[in-house]
């Protein structure tokens, strides 16, 4: 009966495990996600003070060449925006990433990008 009863249980334990081991992903992915727009966030506050300065005459060249590389991370993340609210997004934006990465387009922001592969910049 012993025997029986576990035989029973085996798949229901496999289950949950299988589910808190989702749920976790899930959680860590969520996490990574928000850490990452944050970063991007904040690089948006500081751009928008570059081109503010720029206007007065004050912002250098670095400081450009950062706001500069923003704003593409900015008009590349629109662009996803786009692709993610029509029918069968989770579908179409990897298809999409992959097919740009092998024409040598990179479509992501690059604070989605593993740090490996961010292009360097100037960080102050």
């Amino acid at each position: 009966m012993n025997l029986l009863s576990r035989l029973h249980k085996a798949p229901i334990r496999v289950m949950r495990l299988q589910r808190r081991k989702s749920m976790s992903r899930i959680r860590f992915s969520m996490i990574r996600l928000r850490m990452a727009l944050s970063q991007e966030t904040e690089e948006t506050k500081r751009m928008l003070q570059i081109y503010q300065r720029s206007l007065q005459g004050k912002a250098t060249q670095a400081e450009m060449r950062f706001a500069n590389h923003q704003l593409v991370d900015v008009l590349r993340a629109t662009g996803l925006g786009i692709f993610a609210v029509l029918p069968f997004a989770p579908l179409t934006i990897p298809i999409l990433i992959k097919v740009g990465r092998k024409l040598g387009i990179e479509v992501l922001p690059s604070s989605f990008q593993p740090k490996a592969e961010r292009p360097k910049r100037m960080n102050d």
